[in-house]
């Protein structure tokens, strides 16, 4: 058995950072690894980021994060990952990495995601252009799901964990008012999982959402944003 720690939004800042380590305390014990899905920081700064990643330094277990919509605030992206890499976190902008424990693989795909709605009221490539190019984030964040859990198969781990910022559906969003569903996730995301398949989907953002969903072709999805939790992580087990 594996077992996951997950939790989302954070939100990094000095006047948070002591509850933040006592939280991920003795984490060890209880998981081999920790997620965070995305809002690593309050405000997108860098020096938020090293916040986090002295709240994070006792942690003996592998620690994969991804950037949310927070990180990006003030165009610090590129410095917030330098940040949390030099102190041995890592970070995944589209990109895949596998952990071993308990005598288990996980293979992570991680990447941000992004808004534009489900299913037939998602967002459409049409109109103006500042909508199309909304239209083709999206788009291009599920090519990066795709070619994810497509390298993963090649590296034959005993379990595929994607790891999101923004949701791949809407039954974890339920809890937020529908207005702002099409700013906190996409259903185009959940397209690749369901095709090439997955065993678990973790993202935070929807603060108020629901915990446990399930992609249209039957892939469990857990919001662990920490607000919506209540409590400094939640333990997903594979294998068990």
């Amino acid at each position: 058995m594996i077992r996951i720690a997950a939790v989302g939004d954070v939100h990094a800042q000095t006047g948070n950072v002591q509850m933040l380590k006592a939280g991920f305390a003795n984490i060890h014990t209880k998981a081999d690894v920790l997620a965070i899905a995305g809002d690593l920081t309050a405000h997108g700064l860098a020096k938020e980021a090293g916040e986090l990643a002295f709240a994070l330094k006792d942690v003996k277990i592998p620690i994969i994060v991804v950037l949310g919509n927070h990180d990006y605030h003030m165009g610090q992206q590129g410095d917030i990952r330098r940040v949390l890499e030099k102190g041995g976190i890592i970070v995944l902008d589209g990109e895949t990495t596998v952990v071993e424990a308990g005598g288990f693989r996980a293979g992570f795909i991680g990447t941000k995601g992004f808004g534009g709605g489900f299913g037939i009221r998602a967002l459409p490539d049409f109109g103006e252009e500042i909508f199309r190019m909304m239209y083709r984030e999206g788009v291009n964040e599920a090519e990066r799901i795709h070619w994810g859990l497509e390298t993963l198969e090649v590296m034959e781990p005993d379990f595929r964990i994607v790891l999101l910022h923004y949701s791949p559906i809407k039954d974890t969003l339920f809890g937020e008012p529908p207005e702002v569903y099409a700013f906190l996730g996409a259903s185009i995301m959940a397209e690749p999982i369901d095709k090439l398949g997955a065993d678990l989907v973790l993202h935070g953002h929807a603060h108020y959402g629901t915990e446990k969903g399930m992609t249209p072709g039957g892939v469990p999805v857990r919001n662990v944003a920490m607000p919506t939790m209540g409590r400094p992580y939640s333990i997903y087990p594979l294998g068990g």
